[in-house]
């Protein structure tokens, strides 16, 4: 006999098979503290989490935006296109992939190059996409930061280069990794003129960027917790048999070791930018 008192109403057991989700295009989930944020205050906000701060990736369009003066913004090579020289094949050629994000972001490839102003001083300046197959860099990224180097060197403007990348593009295997030598050897004759760079990382910088310009600039700025590395934390793990450090290839840990000079939040980047190029390349 079951002595457990009978209740009047018993509570019924409600299941259900349907799944939350959120409404596509509406919210986006802050990676950083889990707060679900409507993507019109996202924008309003620069795209930074208004409770953690968490800053997420811009295209290169809105970091142009946020940096440069209004209306200043020359772009050049915009035009210049990759191409399948290795035939690369698997899933999907790397022909149907360059279309598929062309089409998705409206660019060529995965960086913006030209000329602009931040606050009156003019600069040549490059921003890479992450949107554009995670703003690897093949032969046309390469090259287009390449000529904005050469561009500037020419007219001994200042550079700054604001990177987001996955690494080098295995699409075109070596043709690939030889842009960390002409980029560099640009940068190279760019600081025998005597002229400034500034190299900015954002949220994540790693492998064939970071080992080429990004990790070369006179002065180099992160944005707040952003990723800076060259193999990921796993690989280096089981390569190295250590356990890695707290926080290991954040910006803080990169500041803290000597690899980066500063970190600014992004509603301060422009009056920062500023402010060094002030001190690097002051108005004549």
């Amino acid at each position: 006999m079951n002595d457990e008192p009978m209740g009047i109403f018993n509570k019924p057991v409600f299941t259900s098979d349907k799944k939350r989700e959120l409404p596509p295009g509406l919210w986006t989930k802050c990676p950083g503290c889990g707060e679900i944020i409507h993507n019109l205050e996202l924008e309003r906000n620069d795209r930074i989490c208004p409770k953690c701060d968490h800053h997420f990736t811009l295209t290169a369009r809105d970091r142009l935006a946020l940096v440069l003066d209004e209306g200043s913004f020359q772009e050049f090579d915009a035009a210049l296109t990759s191409v399948d020289t290795l035939k690369f094949t698997g899933q999907a050629s790397y022909t149907d992939r360059l279309k598929k994000y062309q089409q998705a972001t409206g660019q060529k490839d995965a960086v913006m190059t030209g000329l602009g102003a931040i606050e009156g001083r003019k600069v040549s300046i490059a921003v890479m996409d992450f949107q554009f197959l995670a703003a690897t860099m093949g032969s046309v990224v390469g090259e287009k930061i390449a000529r904005a180097i050469e561009r500037a060197t020419e007219q001994r403007l200042p550079v700054i280069i604001i990177s987001a990348s996955g690494g080098a593009r295995m699409y075109e295997g070596m043709l690939s990794l030889m842009q960390m030598a002409k980029t560099c050897g640009a940068l190279a004759r760019h600081s025998d003129a005597r002229l400034p760079y500034i190299s900015v990382l954002t949220n994540p910088t790693t492998a064939g960027v970071m080992a080429s310009y990004a990790s070369v600039g006179d002065i180099i700025i992160a944005e707040p917790k952003c990723m800076i590395g060259f193999a990921g934390p796993r690989v280096i793990r089981e390569t190295t048999h250590q356990e890695l450090p707290k926080n290991f290839q954040t910006a803080e840990f990169c500041m803290d070791h000597g690899l980066v000079d500063m970190i600014v939040h992004r509603r301060e980047m422009k009056r920062t930018l500023a402010g060094l190029l002030g001190y690097l390349a002051p108005i004549a």
